[in-house]
């Protein structure tokens, strides 16, 4: 797996926000709510509105050209996030209210939809929103005969299958289970595998970055 590196608090305005990178690619997340639902028509009177958007900055990619916001990849990979994220947040327990969560791609390198997946769990537990676990994210491919996770830019664009998993550690559950092309009956669970490995091991790097951050809030609050 490639490197990972996460901060808190990185939206001061936000309820919730957080900066996780995977290698190369870096993403931050913002989180708003529970707050009053801005159209009422979605109101619901059993659980919260979970809304999401996915961007890229113009500067993400360097030579490769973006699509403006809204195009089908940003739409489609919002309804991802949102799907997944719902899947762990316990809406149940904030009815008549909305939660907004707004992930932003800076530096694109392959896996960014894993890291937006890992900056939103952070950015909700720092926002104190209550989850039924941590949901995490991570990609695994199959390329030249050789399972492999985390895959980068170059990898990815190889032409080999990959798999993304979304994944409740605690829970022993997969939430998310996306593919971009086919992958040989035999393979699958290989890599499906690795990926649910790399998606627990974010998860134990997500704990420690959340209790050290309890720490520092503690030791400034002081005794």
């Amino acid at each position: 797996m490639r490197q990972l590196r996460a901060e808190i608090g990185a939206v001061a305005r936000a309820d919730g926000s957080a900066v996780f990178e995977m290698g190369n690619t870096k993403v931050i997340a913002a989180v708003y709510g529970p707050r009053e639902v801005q159209n009422k028509s979605q109101l619901s009177n059993d659980q919260a509105l979970v809304r999401c958007e996915y961007t890229m900055a113009n500067f993400s990619t360097g030579d490769r050209k973006r699509k403006p916001k809204g195009d089908r990849r940003s739409t489609e990979i919002s309804l991802v996030i949102r799907q997944t994220m719902e899947a762990c947040i316990l809406t149940n327990l904030m009815p008549r209210s909305q939660i907004d969560i707004y992930v932003q791609v800076l530096q694109a390198d392959g896996g960014t939809r894993s890291a937006c997946i890992n900056a939103a769990t952070l950015a909700l537990a720092d926002a104190g929103i209550p989850m039924r676990d941590l949901v995490t994210s991570c990609s695994a491919g199959y390329l030249n005969s050789t399972p492999l996770l985390d895959l980068n830019y170059l990898e990815d664009s190889a032409g080999g299958p990959d798999v993304t998993v979304g994944f409740l550690p605690k829970l022993d559950k997969v939430t998310l289970l996306q593919m971009d092309a086919k992958l040989p009956v035999d393979i699958v669970e290989n890599v499906m595998q690795l990926a649910i490995e790399g998606c627990k091991a974010i998860a134990t790097y997500i704990r420690e970055v959340l209790l050290e951050n309890t720490k520092q809030l503690e030791y400034r609050r002081g005794p």
